[in-house]
């Protein structure tokens, strides 16, 4: 059986990328495949990418507040390709726009502080179709 693809990509004008490496790596180590678009892509140049890449998910990551804006640019360019791949985010996203991200259609939004086992079940949860919802219980607690 082939590895699970998975592409990840930073959308938008956001430059801070550890989160994002740090995850591609993880996805790597658990025997993912993962093709990494990079920073300060368009919604568009993902879903291209996602469609020529037959990848299974995509990951995106925000840390500069414009993740409910990009992300919704970027679930209207999967819904006008007909394209129907599960998106899980991350980064630093408020509780609340995290249930609004998942009520736009976002199968999973991973919480900063999460450890990698924890990843790992959430992205595995995503790509079989039953996402994780217990993100929070396995992240650091506060101030750690």
């Amino acid at each position: 059986m082939s590895p699970k693809r998975v592409l990840l990509a930073k959308t938008g004008l956001d430059c801070h990328d550890t989160g994002i490496v740090t995850v591609a790596q993880a996805l790597r180590e658990a025997g993912y495949e993962v093709i990494y678009l990079g920073l300060h892509n368009s919604p568009r140049d993902v879903v291209k990418a996602a469609i020529e890449e037959d990848v299974d998910g995509i990951g995106v990551s925000y840390l500069s507040g414009q993740h409910m804006t990009q992300m919704r640019r970027l679930l209207d360019a999967l819904r006008e390709q007909d394209c129907h791949v599960p998106i899980f985010c991350g980064g630093v996203i408020p509780a609340d726009d995290a249930t609004e991200l998942r009520a736009l259609g976002v199968a999973a939004v991973v919480p900063p502080g999460t450890l990698t086992d924890g990843l790992l079940r959430i992205v595995a949860g995503v790509l079989s179709g039953t996402p994780a919802t217990t993100a929070r219980a396995t992240s650091l607690p506060a101030g750690s």
